[in-house]
């Protein structure tokens, strides 16, 4: 990475951001590492300017679009030396929209991450019913054409330096059935070597919940069409929460020992993923939150991927409970990332730091409610490093 950057004119290092208020208003075209050109996503959205945005140090680029708060891509080096783009991306803001994919491809998921069951929860003693778009359940906040979640909304973007971007969301009151008005805050910080971390932050002026998430798809070989089958995948949890066949949390927390979810020793994702396990079946693979052992300590990696391809590690470190890890298994191929290439089944895989599923109907679980005068905080760091 560095001999790529080293390259760059320094004029272009110092205006391209990677589009949005540095770039577009500049003028300046130049593609970003990863190949992205900024022109490609500035639009209008309902009033609302998107743009694209750089983060940028001697070993890693990011391009994050305030588009759903969507990484868009990740580049990093190889054992070689060589940059990869290591996320599921799309080409242009357009390619994002609902209307012409519905996906959450490395975006900042809210009001709530994950399924809450049959749309419905309650706080004091109040029930409020929500988008169901997902068998039967709200997922992410709801995602159907008119009800869709912070995924599909413009976040106002603010970029103090080349690598910081802030990101800020109003969830007014009622947004998709949610109460309080929600004023939430998402921190992307790159530093040196190449470690990005998210941190959330929202407060509201009524009793709601929030469960917030980054929702990108990893491949951490870089080559774009491959699957993640034989990357290595460790997660620091000794416990999962089963799901029944509508993906939805039974209130169990199940051991994973002796079974397909054991990975508290490093696996390829693909060993198990066809076991003859009900889990398994349910999901058609991994869709699954896991308890983390790590007792939400920042300094204790929740789950480490390995592309041993290409020797790039991801280590995720969070102060969350619970990770998600789902393996990809409804690409289909129908959806072209960047320049162009299919995203194939298993393409990529998600690690989402965050609350487990439910939790608002399963009281036997960390609570996700948020009242007056608190403030939700969470953080997700992806720190990437080559094994030699």
């Amino acid at each position: 990475m560095k001999k790529q950057l080293l390259l760059l004119p320094l004029a272009a290092m110092l205006t391209v951001g990677c589009g949005g208020n540095k770039g577009t208003e500049s003028g300046v075209t130049e593609k970003t590492l990863s190949g992205l050109d900024p022109q490609a996503f500035v639009s209008v959205v309902d009033g609302d300017t998107t743009g694209l945005y750089q983060l940028r140090n001697a070993d890693a680029e990011v391009c994050i679009t305030n588009y759903g708060g969507r990484i868009v891509s990740i580049m990093v080096d190889d054992r070689e030396g060589n940059p990869r783009d290591v996320v599921i991306g799309l080409d242009s803001v357009q390619a994002y929209f609902p209307q012409n994919n519905l996906t959450d491809f490395g975006a900042a998921i809210g009001r709530y991450a994950n399924r809450i069951n049959q749309g419905k929860f309650s706080i004091d003693g109040k029930e409020y019913d929500l988008p169901k778009n997902n068998f039967g359940h709200c997922l992410h906040g709801g995602g159907e054409m008119g009800q869709l979640g912070w995924q599909y909304r413009v976040y106002k973007a603010t970029q103090p330096n080349d690598t910081t971007l802030v990101l800020t969301l109003h969830s007014p009151d009622g947004d998709n059935g949610f109460p309080g008005n929600v004023d939430a805050t998402v921190t992307y910080t790159l530093s040196s070597p190449a470690r990005l971390t998210i941190n959330y932050e929202a407060t509201t002026d009524a009793p709601t919940i929030v469960n917030l998430t980054n929702h990108s798809y990893f491949n951490l070989s870089g080559k774009p069409g491959s699957t993640v089958d034989l990357h290595l995948l460790e997660i620091n949890a000794e416990g999962f929460t089963p799901v029944d066949s509508t993906f939805m949390t039974t209130g169990e927390i199940a051991s994973v020992a002796g079974t397909p979810f054991d990975f508290r020793t490093a696996k390829a994702v693909g060993k198990d993923i066809n076991a003859e396990n009900e889990q398994i079946k349910n999901a058609n693979g991994y869709d699954h939150n896991f308890v983390l052992a790590t007792g939400g300590s920042l300094d204790v990696a929740a789950a480490t991927l390995e592309s041993p391809e290409s020797g790039i590690v991801l280590n995720v470190y969070t102060n969350e409970p619970g990770i998600q890890f789902y393996s990809g298994n409804f690409l289909d191929g129908s959806i072209k990332e960047k320049h162009g290439v299919a995203v194939p089944m298993r393409g990529a895989l998600c690690l989402e730091t965050q609350h487990y599923p439910d939790s608002p109907n399963k009281p036997q679980w960390p609570s996700t409610v948020l009242r007056p005068g608190e403030t939700y905080r969470s953080t997700c760091v992806f720190d990437f490093s080559v094994n030699d």
